[in-house]
């Protein structure tokens, strides 16, 4: 559990029932897991989150599914009762939120900066209703509304270190859905960690200029292989999802994505640059629970709280030293004594010095 606050009393009542397993979600795109009596929210009511989901549905394999693992486990440790609708285009949004609003959500979720303009719309809308997004920062965040964001450039300099070490070509990819602040992080966080490894390797990137289109991540991907690349890192939801179809069929290395994603391809994934959704889901219900809300505030989540890092299953291609040294450079960056780039201008600075 991620804190960035002192620990939080609990003031509010757990009720302890029976306890129904999570299962495989439905196809009317809104689930209803918990059946337990849990912590209730002040109305004799179990405390509802929910959740709209972006672009690739609850089973994407990346950021969506990862945010919803977070409410399961809400929902089972914290008796919290969790529902998701699922978004296919950017009309989805609006009618979304409308609909977990009506249904009496105490918390509700919109998943992907893509959503920024309408979570601030509806929480300016409904002051008396909380709500929160994960991957952006207001300059003037709505006091019912809390942002949450990551350090995935810190993660992504630690996978472009594995590969600038580990590359045979002295070539390396990078795939971004689609160019933003967010992708940003991890496309600049890679190329320094690459160069910082290995300042010979080449990185070459493309932008697929979506989010789901997994048979243009392949193409991609397979270009970049045939081009004389060994290994390529996907920062682009359901397309990194052919990226790594592409490295498969190639016999070649991919770099996952914000969750661990060996599972689908276990002897071609090197590793995954993890950003932990599932803990800020976690950890903000659990404020929501506890009575501390923190409305009107960003989340930051980094390597010093486990809130980024490296897939736990790296150990299982990456070679012992290499990983060592990966630690040891987790800690100069949390010490600050390497300073990670997020942004082309951060990258210009890091590689001047």
């Amino acid at each position: 559990m991620l804190k960035k606050s002192l620990s939080l009393l609990l003031v509010l009542v757990l009720v302890l029932g029976t306890v129904v397993g999570c299962g495989t979600p439905g196809t009317d795109n809104d689930t209803d897991e918990g059946t337990n009596e849990g912590t209730d929210n002040g109305d004799g009511e179990k405390i509802k989150i929910a959740m709209v989901t972006d672009f690739g549905g609850i089973s994407d394999e990346s950021f969506n599914q990862s945010a919803w693992e977070g409410l399961q486990r809400a929902q089972e440790e914290l008796e919290i009762k969790a529902t998701y609708k699922e978004s296919e285009k950017e009309a989805d949004y609006g009618p979304n939120l409308e609909n977990l609003l009506d249904e009496g959500n105490d918390l509700i979720w919109g998943i992907g900066f893509n959503m920024s303009k309408d979570i601030e719309e509806a929480a300016e809308k409904n002051p008396d209703q909380k709500y929160a997004i994960i991957d952006f920062a207001y300059d003037d965040t709505p006091e019912n509304l809390v942002g949450v964001v990551f350090e995935a450039n810190q993660a992504s300099f630690l996978v472009g270190y594995i590969a600038g070490k580990m590359t045979e070509t002295n070539k390396v990819g990078f795939v971004g859905g689609v160019e933003g602040n967010v992708i940003d992080g991890f496309d600049y966080g890679f190329h320094a960690g690459v160069k910082y490894a290995n300042p010979d390797a080449e990185v070459i990137r493309q932008y697929a200029e979506s989010f789901v289109d997994s048979t243009k991540g392949k193409a991609i991907a397979n270009s970049m292989y045939q081009d004389g690349a060994d290994i390529v890192f996907h920062a682009a939801g359901g397309v990194g999802n052919g990226v790594i179809e592409a490295a498969k069929e190639q016999d070649k290395w991919a770099i996952g994505v914000d969750r661990d994603q060996s599972d689908l391809a276990p002897e071609n994934v090197l590793t995954s640059a993890v950003k932990r959704v599932d803990i800020a889901m976690f950890d903000i219900a659990e404020r929501l629970q506890d009575g501390k809300f923190p409305g009107g505030e960003t989340i930051v989540y980094g390597l010093d709280d486990d809130g980024v890092g490296i897939a736990p299953t790296s150990d299982k291609h990456v070679p012992e030293d290499i990983l060592a040294e990966v630690e040891e450079i987790k800690q100069s960056i949390i010490d600050g004594e390497i300073v990670v780039p997020y942004n082309e201008d951060t990258y210009e600075e890091f590689e001047a010095k």
